[in-house]
């Protein structure tokens, strides 16, 4: 799991690099479709990207920055993968990796999603650039981010609840019994003082009883005061 965070963290690292060039990626994404005399359809698929980048792309600038986004989604795609074998998942789990693995896949068509606050991607860009052209393209990836994110943070807890649970299982308390050498031991020393008590009242008895009685003095028989 710590692995996972880790590369999570370092590809989150990496887009707000590519995040603070969403002018150039988008400059990039005008000059490779004029190239391509692709101006109408909007920018809709990975592969479509990929396409302008091997066959349409003549500058290094432009190059770069469409290159660093396919980076970035192969980097989320590899990390998908890592995911299923990390964890078995449930149905939340299950159902967020679906989702990536959908959004990443190279020919989806990304026209119709939106990243939303936090996110001001879309907010970047023209009306019609966010509306019509690339308002999907660059949404991609921080929606894949927060999917993932979600799948760790709710793993995290999931893993959590089951090792308090076991925990709590095992150290549920239960009635202790003394050891039959301890409680033979204690019972040992009270019957002896049981013992010495009952020898000191009899020895008291003893006395008491065997003391000669005191007779009363003589007196003449008849009435006295």
């Amino acid at each position: 799991m710590n692995e996972v965070v880790e590369t999570l963290r370092n590809i989150e690292q990496n887009y707000k690099i590519f995040q603070q060039q969403q002018f150039t990626f988008t400059r990039a994404l005008d000059h490779t479709r004029e190239e391509a005399h692709d101006l109408i359809r909007p920018v809709a698929s990975i592969v479509q990207v990929q396409v302008y980048k091997d066959h349409h792309c003549i500058s290094a600038t432009d190059r770069r920055i469409l290159n660093m986004f396919i980076s970035i989604c192969n980097d989320l795609r590899n990390l998908c993968q890592k995911l299923e074998t990390v964890h078995p998942g449930d149905h939340v789990t299950n159902g967020l990796l679906e989702r990536c693995k959908v959004l990443l896949n190279d020919s989806n068509d990304l026209s119709a999603i939106r990243a939303t606050y936090p996110h001001g991607v879309v907010n970047y860009l023209s009306f019609e650039e966010a509306r019509n052209t690339y308002g999907g393209v660059v949404s991609l990836i921080p929606i894949v981010i927060d999917h993932l994110k979600e799948w760790v943070t709710y793993t995290k807890r999931h893993l959590l609840h089951q090792v308090s649970h076991g925990r709590a299982k095992k150290e549920a308390p239960t009635s202790q019994k003394p050891s039959s050498g301890r409680f033979a031991g204690h019972t040992s020393v009270s019957n002896k003082n049981t013992v010495q008590l009952q020898e000191r009242d009899f020895q008291k008895y003893l006395l008491e009883n065997q003391r000669p009685k005191q007779k009363a003095p003589w007196r003449p028989p008849g009435k006295h005061p």
